[in-house]
This record gives C-alpha cells, sequence and structure tokens, in this order.
C-alpha cells in the first residue's frame, strides 16, 4: 500500500505562486508514475500534471502548461507541483495520485490511479 499527503495549499493572490508537495510512504514510489488533479466545487476533477517514474518526462494540462511544473524526488519519495502565475479558475482541491507503471497513454485518466492523497486546498483571490 502507498500513502500520499499533500501539503503546501493555502490562500494566495491572483498572480502569486504556491508550491505543493506530496509524501509518499508505505513503498518506494520510483517505480510509480505520480499526478496531480484537481477539483473545483461543482466540477468533475481534471489532470493537472503527471510525471514519469525517472523525472525525465512531465505531461500537463493546457490550462496549466507554462505555469506549472512538476517534478521529483525518488530518493526522498517526494513530488512538487510549482504553480505561478496562479489564476482565480485554479482555486480547487489539489489532489496527489499514484500508478504502479502506469502507461503513459493512461496518465490523464483519474480512474487510473490506485492511490490517492486526501488533498490539500488551493484558492486563489482576484
Amino acid at each position: 500500500q502507498v500513502q500520499l499527503v499533500e501539503s503546501g495549499g493555502g490562500l494566495v493572490q491572483a498572480g502569486g505562486p504556491l508550491r505543493l508537495s506530496c509524501a509518499a510512504s508505505g513503498r518506494s514510489v520510483s517505480n510509480y508514475v505520480m499526478g496531480w488533479f484537481r477539483q473545483a466545487p461543482g466540477k468533475e476533477r481534471e489532470f493537472v500534471a503527471a510525471i514519469s517514474y525517472s523525472g525525465a518526462d512531465a505531461h500537463y494540462a493546457d490550462s496549466v502548461k507554462g505555469r506549472f511544473t512538476m517534478s521529483r524526488d525518488n530518493a526522498k519519495d517526494t513530488v512538487d507541483l510549482q504553480m505561478n502565475s496562479l489564476k482565480p479558475a485554479d482555486t480547487a482541491v489539489y489532489y496527489c495520485a499514484a500508478d504502479y507503471l502506469l502507461a503513459s497513454v493512461y496518465i490523464r485518466m483519474a480512474d487510473k490511479y490506485d492511490y490517492w492523497g486526501r488533498g490539500t486546498q488551493v484558492t486563489v483571490s482576484s
């Protein structure tokens, strides 16, 4: 079993930065694809970013491309999401997710991830 705990959420003004972290425990996630998803009130959970096992490849939703950067540290079993130029539309609960050897064709699909954190709230004020 893998346990995921997100941190770093909070209230930020539009245009500002915020950095989210996700710490994994239970077993090493070095062979897991890691993803970030978000869910705003009244909306479905949506893909934000995902990163390959090695960290060499990262994929982003069009809505965050150029503003968000995902990274991982396999020695520490952590992943981060650096969010810059935040917009009120980025307001949501952000979830960290993991799946063992997930094929790249599935990385944007929430239902393909086996492990989830409880989420951290990000609120961007205008």
